[in-house]
């Protein structure tokens, strides 16, 4: 299965950007550039844990209902949501009605909290999982890798809910702390450039 697709400008790209119409633009000005704010990682492993078992296309269409239900992924406010909260959100039709996925954002928002307290930022956490770019393997051959697994793990051991490998790897090739841009993609060398200028959070 190629990797690879001509766009309607001619240039390649990852195969997945044409899957549906939105998908171009998050490809090309999102996915795989490296991330250090903390409300976008938030964000996003969150998101990431509401696409389980579904498309990423539902996802990406309802991000912005899933903002404002969820405070602009604001942990600390989210952090204080009771069940008066995950009754609203069931109510949502702009979401993903998912009662343990909702409890699991809300638990988490807390567990951020924590996890700031201890490392500092979300960033410097998530990003002491990098990968070694010399011994990345071919991109877009793999759901996890072993950095995945270990922050998979990191996480559940500190209280985290709907973050396996999988959904893991997802937001680890998202947020850029690998750059699973097929080779040849037009936006390859863009997610190596900005990698290079980018100073790893500590």
């Amino acid at each position: 299965m190629t990797k690879l697709i001509t766009g309607a400008d001619g240039k390649p790209r990852c195969a997945w950007s044409a899957s549906a119409p939105e998908f171009d633009a998050y490809h090309d000005m999102e996915w795989g550039y490296p991330v250090a704010d903390d409300i976008r990682l938030f964000e996003k492993i969150c998101l990431e844990s509401f696409q389980s078992g579904l498309s990423w296309r539902t996802i990406l269409a309802k991000r912005e209902n899933f903002r404002a239900a969820f405070c602009g992924f604001d942990w600390n406010r989210v952090a204080e949501f009771g069940e008066a909260d995950v009754e609203r959100l069931l109510q949502d039709a702009g979401i993903v009605r998912h009662r343990g996925k909702i409890e699991a954002v809300i638990n988490n928002a807390g567990r951020a909290q924590e996890l700031v307290e201890e490392a500092g930022s979300l960033a410097a956490f998530f990003w002491s999982f990098e990968p070694d770019r010399a011994s990345l393997p071919e991109p877009q051959t793999q759901s996890t890798s072993p950095e995945s697994v270990a922050l998979s793990k990191a996480l559940k051991k500190r209280g985290w809910k709907f973050v396996g490998p999988t959904t893991v790897f997802a937001f680890m090739q998202a947020m850029g702390l690998i750059n699973d841009h097929a080779k040849g993609c037009c936006c390859r060398d863009k997610a190596g450039q900005l990698r290079q200028a980018f100073e790893v959070p500590s």
